[in-house]
């Protein structure tokens, strides 16, 4: 199982087949897991898409599958999770194939945003991610210390 550690923001623009070529950057991260293939879904929390490599999505899995599935709001959110989920693979010109309806779900049309970062990337229709990305009623050094504040507190840290 490879592991990736993604990072960028690609711009890029499907063609009317809804098919996005990945940027030549993205391509390199993605050697180690392209053959793997790609699971693509809508996000939990915003109106874009992510697109997992296989294993990453397993290993999500994995953790779904440990769920009591006799809990009502177990097997209502493994629904909702998994709803509209599809494999995709890069093809031979380096693309990958959105289904009709994530795009439409997603509203991806002429320009839009890969945004990589860890294992998974979120493909944005590039006018919502700017909204996103510049929202003023984020605080966002706020989100930071709510976030990241705690980590490291069990751990001696210095800056040499």
């Amino acid at each position: 199982m490879s592991q990736v550690n993604l990072i960028g923001v690609h711009e890029c623009k499907p063609d009317a087949k809804s098919r996005i070529a990945l940027p030549a950057a993205l391509k390199r991260q993605l050697q180690p897991v392209v053959a793997e293939g790609f699971v693509i879904k809508r996000s939990v929390f915003q109106s874009c898409l992510e697109l997992y490599p296989m294993s990453e999505w397993n290993a999500v899995m994995g953790k779904l599958n440990r769920l009591n599935r006799f809990v009502k709001k177990n097997s209502d959110f493994i629904r909702m999770y998994t709803a509209g989920v599809r494999v995709v693979e890069v093809d031979g010109s380096g693309r990958i194939l959105i289904p009709k309806d994530l795009a439409a779900y997603a509203e991806i049309d002429k320009e839009i945003i890969l945004s990589a970062s860890g294992a998974v990337i979120e493909v944005w229709n590039k006018d919502k991610y700017e909204q996103v990305i510049n929202d003023a009623s984020v605080d966002f050094g706020a989100l930071a210390e709510d976030v990241m504040g705690q980590i490291g507190n069990d751990e001696q840290t210095s800056i040499s």
